[in-house]
């Protein structure tokens, strides 16, 4: 029955996903505080949900299809501290927002039909959930919740990037953790009420400290309101400073004692660079044997964050080779060498710069960016299973042009 209304769910998904957070912030205004508000207005948490009830429901008798989908859900309803308590308020107001829209054509068998797959679906990321809190709660330095970690040191990496060190106020030690995985910031202290946020670690593990490197975000238009935590961060957190942290969560990893002999191919765009700097230097404190190819896309200088780190990379690993492009150079990046290419990254280039046969790819930054990127790799061959991303934000589609 899910999969024979499935057609009709889908032309509707994003009114009913519009109308089910309109229901539920009304309802269960506490919920808020675990959504991020700039998505809800930009449209985009309306347009991943409409997109997971669409895959869920077209898989729905093939859910290994989804286990990718559910460990990235559990990994981000971990970081943010959801409980078992929450799927049935979620499951009421999803149910009642179906029911809205569709009208008359939602019969009470349909409506009880999509109650039991979404009891279905809510067992599977409660169980996986508990799985990654005991985890997190038991693995040496670990936590669950928020603990308070003190501000070490600030240091500017470009305009708009600050890395923030962190060291626990208890001063026991930090858990180990997967290069690609992010922490959960939260400030309870704001005028303005906000979700926690999530930033990468920016650094390989193994330290004494983590590191999170926090791009300063403007406002997208004149509606919307500029980053909270993020201008908060660079504004008005210094040196002495606590600040609330999650565990590290997030399913974007690359772990440097598993991962095969064959070379790694990483593609930043921007503040995309923080994960996939982790990654890249994780391998190399490995002894990575394989080659490594970083590619860095930056609008100029001023603007490059880690661009001495990404070039250290060089010199500390076995095989590194490093690539930069700025799109909008300053007069002086071009007369000093600052870039290799001005303008995009083309499937010209990625062809003459990668191992396309041999290679995986790790490829994080705004969401154009990847889409070129992945289009020309396909373009180029590139088996998709060896493509792996992150977006910043819910996840979105990526729309091939092959």
């Amino acid at each position: 029955m899910v999969k024979q209304i499935t057609p009709v769910v889908a032309v509707n998904a994003e009114t009913i996903t519009r109308c089910y957070y309109e229901r539920m912030f009304a309802a269960n205004p506490e919920v808020k505080a675990y959504f991020n508000q700039a998505h809800q207005h930009s449209g985009g948490q309306q347009k991943a949900l409409a997109g997971a009830i669409c895959a869920y429901f077209t898989h729905i008798d093939n859910l290994e299809v989804l286990l990718p989908a559910i460990e990235l859900i559990a990994q981000k309803h971990c970081s943010l501290g959801i409980i078992p308590e929450h799927y049935p308020i979620v499951g009421r107001h999803l149910l009642d927002a179906i029911q809205e829209v569709m009208g008359d054509a939602a019969t009470d068998e349909i409506i009880a039909a999509v109650a039991e797959a979404y009891g279905v679906l809510a067992d599977v990321c409660i169980s996986r959930e508990e799985a990654i809190y005991l985890e997190q709660s038991t693995k040496p330095g670990g936590w669950n919740g928020y603990r308070e970690f003190i501000v070490d040191r600030k240091i500017p990496e470009s305009d708009i990037v600050t890395s923030f060190y962190l060291k626990p106020a208890d001063g026991k030690e930090i858990p180990n953790y997967l290069p690609g995985q992010y922490l959960t910031i939260k400030f309870d202290e704001l005028e303005t009420p906000t979700s926690a946020r999530n930033y990468s670690l920016s650094d390989s593990p193994g330290q004494d400290h983590f590191r999170i490197s926090v791009k300063k975000e403007s406002a997208l238009n004149a509606d919307a309101p500029s980053g909270i935590i993020s201008n908060h961060l660079h504004n008005r957190i210094n040196p002495g400073n606590t600040i609330q942290v999650g565990p590290p969560c997030g399913e974007f990893t690359l772990d440097p004692t598993t991962t095969k002999n064959q070379p790694i191919v990483f593609i930043a765009g921007g503040i995309g660079v923080t994960p996939l700097l982790a990654m890249a230097k994780s391998l190399v404190k490995s002894n990575f044997d394989s080659p490594i190819h970083f590619i860095q896309a930056a609008r100029n200088s001023r603007l490059h964050a880690f661009a001495e780190e990404v070039q250290q990379l060089k010199s500390s690993g076995k095989d590194v080779t490093t690539h930069t492009i700025y799109d909008q150079p300053l007069p002086e990046d071009l007369s000093h060498n600052k870039c290799d290419l001005e303008g995009l990254l083309t499937t010209q280039k990625l062809q003459e710069w990668t191992p396309i046969e041999t290679a995986d790819y790790y490829i994080c930054g705004p969401k154009p960016f990847m889409e070129g990127a992945v289009n020309s790799l396909l373009q180029l061959g590139v088996d998709n299973q060896k493509i792996h991303l992150e977006f910043f934000g819910p996840k979105q589609n990526i729309h091939s042009s092959n």
